[in-house]
């Protein structure tokens, strides 16, 4: 997919990790960037490549109105926009039992809300661009269930059925979407963007206690390099045939194989009896 003009990209949740690199190889590309942050000061070490390629704005996705003043500003400054990431999220450990709605409610006003709203706000502009690239950064999580990221597993879940309908939508806008679906990466993840439930009961302590034991002591130890996966994510931007579902990491690609395994061993054994539910005799 070559380009001779400088493309125009709006991110959310450029204040660390993957939206804080993507920004950065961006700007280093010569393309136009508006970076955005609940707090912009936090993207102060941002250096574009050329003078008038950054506009660091406020964008705190679950606030009415804020996307769609970035979405603005991007056509705005730049005339156009191309390439929408929605980064911003973060994550919640803890069982089912153990969570309390004033605790894993305000991650999907985030994780999926908030990329709805987002998303909702740049589709005109988007659609105008024809061609552009919508990016929703969504998790391994989103495709494999994982005791005691249970509530993160369904707020990905979300993002992962919103985006193959939305991919069919924009379709014949010329517009693409890329699920991108990470494993592990040595990001903040797990130390900054991570939430655990006050209540910890000693009956889930095998399970989803195994889960806040990995997220407590492994901050920092994570084996995937973001750089090299900010890497492949540009070569899917920038491909004529992006992957709808674009997995990233050693660790991920044997969890999703093992959850298509385990799902076609259901299909399999249930078909007989599920497939016939729908006859009448």
């Amino acid at each position: 997919m070559a380009h001779t003009t400088p493309r125009t990209w709006l991110i959310t949740g450029c204040s660390t990790g993957f939206g804080k690199i993507l920004a950065q190889a961006a700007l280093d590309r010569g393309d136009n960037v508006v970076a955005t942050a609940r707090r912009p000061e936090t993207l102060a070490d941002l250096k574009p490549a050329a003078d008038g390629k950054l506009q660091v704005a406020r964008l705190d996705v679950t606030r009415p109105g804020e996307a769609a003043a970035a979405a603005e500003l991007a056509e705005q400054l730049f005339g156009r926009l191309d390439i929408l990431v929605n980064n911003a999220g973060y994550g919640f450990v803890g069982a089912i039992e153990e969570g309390e709605p004033e605790e894993y409610r305000p991650m999907f006003e985030t994780n999926v809300f908030g990329l709805i709203e987002t998303t909702r706000a740049a589709l005109p502009a988007l659609r105008r661009s024809r061609g552009g690239r919508i990016v929703n950064l969504s998790s391994i999580a989103g495709i494999a269930g994982r005791a005691g990221f249970g509530y993160y597993n369904a707020s990905k879940f979300a993002v992962e059925g919103l985006s193959e309908a939305l991919a069919q939508e924009v379709a014949p806008f010329g517009v693409k979407v890329i699920i991108v679906e990470p494993g592990p990466f040595r990001t903040e993840f797990l130390g900054r963007s991570i939430n655990a439930a006050r209540n910890e009961m000693p009956a889930y302590a095998e399970t989803s206690g195994v889960t806040r034991r990995y997220a407590a002591e492994n901050d920092g130890l994570q084996g995937g390099d973001p750089h090299k996966a900010i890497a492949v994510i540009l070569k899917a931007i920038d491909s004529d045939a992006p992957p709808l579902h674009l997995v990233l990491g050693d660790e991920a690609y044997p969890r999703v194989r093992a959850k298509l395994k385990a799902f076609e061993a259901d299909l399999d054994a249930w078909e007989p009896l599920g497939g016939a539910a729908t006859r009448f005799d």
